[in-house]
């Protein structure tokens, strides 16, 4: 074990060849020294002194842990299991709930739960907040400690207190599942194409293209257009959400990242060829909506090939690099804003949709007020009375739809009607 003169000559090596390596960057390299040394003497003052003991390991993690979120919510230490698990996740196949999480406040913000996962179907929303899991506290925790407490084998249950605006705080039971993201779901309505994108992994781009021209040869030229859902996407590789903008663009600026004081700017174009030759497009965005799924809506906002309707997204508009360290785990780092074709930071802010549409409940209302022939007393009953009953007590259930999705699908059939009438005049 480490004592206090020991620990102080690493502070002090390390020290030494920082300042030498870096003699520019600091007018004052004593302070440096100082701050070093004193956590060092902290350091030591736990290991020494702490009620319990607590293994260096997880002491050195901590520290790290903290350095990195005090900066911001999205950066954060990776151990060596932590970053295996997140290599697997983008590759779509992971353990867990099924929710994309940031720490706000002290708690966990719900980002957005992903399809057919046990959270989605416990009804977790995008803004929810996580404030207990098995009644523990969520405060005082880190992000990574609070997504540890969450993880579990498979098949087991855990609890967790929700806080939703406009509600008493509830508690919800999960199960815990292998989570197999499906980032793409494709299927037809009639003659209009839909295709929702869940998440941006490895595969999203080329999933995508596939579906759509298989959508495409299924509707023998019949397609009047495409409707893409990146509602509660929230997020994932950026080199796929510039393939997926790319996929409908012909040319221009796709989304440009700067550094440091603007320094390491790059700049991604679209080249030519849109794989639905122009039809109309209108793309769902919602609260949930986050990172890479807010680059896609603002590439097609900015150049006028979507039209986007729903709600205002998340407003992540920061990049995370991914840093292999030493100890064969990794350093999730904010590297760099993002900023749509038009210039435009969209961190914190999110992007408005061009028609705000908010998520509706559509049900089937009933006239109570109104008499049919069987409510006149008297009245002859039919001959096949009971299969009537049962028809009609099918019809009198509510139906609930995608209010958003109607909406849309709307929308393109009217882009096309008003197509014809302008090729007719």
């Amino acid at each position: 074990m480490l004592n206090l003169i020991n620990i102080s000559k690493i502070v002090t090596s390390l020290t030494l060849i920082y300042l030498a390596i870096t003699p520019k960057l600091f007018s004052d390299d004593s302070d440096v020294y100082k701050q070093l040394n004193l956590f060092g003497e902290v350091y030591e003052r736990v290991r020494s002194e702490y009620v319990e003991k607590v293994s260096d390991k997880d002491l050195i993690e901590a520290a790290i842990n903290g350095m990195l979120q005090s900066l911001d919510p999205h950066s954060s230490y990776l151990n060596a299991d932590s970053f295996t698990e997140m290599k697997i996740q983008t590759k779509g196949e992971f353990g867990g709930l099924g929710i994309e999480v940031t720490m706000e406040n002290g708690l966990v913000k719900v980002v957005s739960p992903i399809d057919d996962t046990p959270a989605a179907k416990a009804g977790l929303q995008s803004g929810d907040y996580i404030s207990h899991i098995d009644e523990e506290a969520v405060m005082g925790l880190t992000l990574s400690e609070a997504v540890d407490k969450m993880r579990g084998p498979i098949n087991t249950e855990l609890k967790i207190t929700i806080i939703r605006e406009g509600q008493e705080a509830f508690d919800l039971n999960l199960k815990r599942a292998i989570i197999k993201v499906t980032s793409i779901k494709a299927k037809k309505e009639e003659d209009v194409a839909y295709i929702r994108i869940t998440s941006f992994t490895q595969k999203t781009f080329k999933n995508l293209v596939k579906e759509y021209n298989k959508l495409s040869l299924d509707m023998k030229g019949n397609l009047k257009g495409l409707v893409l859902d990146l509602r509660n996407n929230p997020g994932g590789l950026l080199d796929q959400a510039v393939s997926v903008s790319d996929a409908f663009l012909e040319r221009g600026e796709i989304v440009s990242t700067r550094g440091r004081d603007n320094k390491g700017e790059q700049r991604y174009n679209a080249s030519k060829g849109d794989i639905t030759n122009g039809l109309p497009l209108v793309v769902l965005i919602n609260g949930g909506s986050a990172s890479a799924s807010e680059i896609v809506a603002g590439a097609l906002q900015d150049h006028k090939r979507g039209i986007l309707m729903g709600t205002q997204t998340f407003g992540k508009g920061s990049v995370q690099t991914i840093i292999p360290v030493t100890s064969k785990g990794a350093v999730r780092l904010t590297t760099a804003r993002y900023f749509t074709p038009s210039g435009i930071s969209i961190q914190a802010k999110g992007i408005s949709p061009d028609i705000y549409v908010p998520q509706s409940k559509l049900e089937i209302l009933e006239n109570n007020n109104s008499r049919r022939e069987a409510d006149l007393r008297g009245a002859l009953d039919s001959e096949n009375n009971q299969e009537n009953k049962k028809n009609n007590s099918n019809d009198e259930d509510n139906t609930v739809n995608d209010y958003q999705l109607n909406r849309a699908i709307e929308l393109i059939r009217s882009i096309n009607v008003y197509e014809n009438i302008k090729k007719a005049s």
